[in-house]
């Protein structure tokens, strides 16, 4: 099993929970951005550097991962398209997309983008906190946990 990040806008502290994790656990972990990303010198992580065309990391983690693989990320078509490939994906406030949920949000994050649109919505998510991070670590050692077993 290899964890790969959607690396353009995952928040540090998820990166750094996910380093953790593969040191302890021995776990390959594939950073993917459109630039360089700060990664720790572990023969374990590695960076790839994708064009920076609108999706090139979301297609190049869809086209490389394995079933089983685990994806981070907060992108919902990408999300759907790992779950597709039968791999498991999470995102970093430490919600776990499966084929149950990921055309539900797929569907509801259209709806609100249209009320952006039209100007009726304004905003959107809340900043990064503390409660993320321990949400995201949970799932996270879940999902490990359920791999090992």
């Amino acid at each position: 099993m290899r964890i790969w990040i959607d690396a353009d806008g995952c928040p540090r502290p998820v990166k750094d929970i996910v380093f953790r994790a593969s040191q302890r656990l021995k776990l390959a972990v594939v950073l993917v951005a459109d630039r360089p990303v700060g990664r720790p010198s572990s023969p374990l992580v590695t960076s790839i550097v994708v064009p920076k065309d609108m999706d090139s990391a979301d297609r190049h983690i869809a086209d490389k991962l394995d079933p089983g693989d685990l994806v981070i990320t907060a992108d919902l078509p990408l999300a759907a398209a790992v779950v597709e490939r039968g791999a498991q994906a999470i995102n970093p406030r430490g919600e776990t997309y499966t084929a149950e949920n990921v055309r539900e949000r797929l569907s509801l994050r259209d709806f609100m983008m249209g009320l952006r649109e039209t100007g009726e919505l304004l905003g959107g998510p809340p900043p990064y906190g503390r409660k993320d991070k321990e949400r995201f670590a949970a799932a996270l050692d879940r999902h490990l946990s359920r791999s090992a077993g």
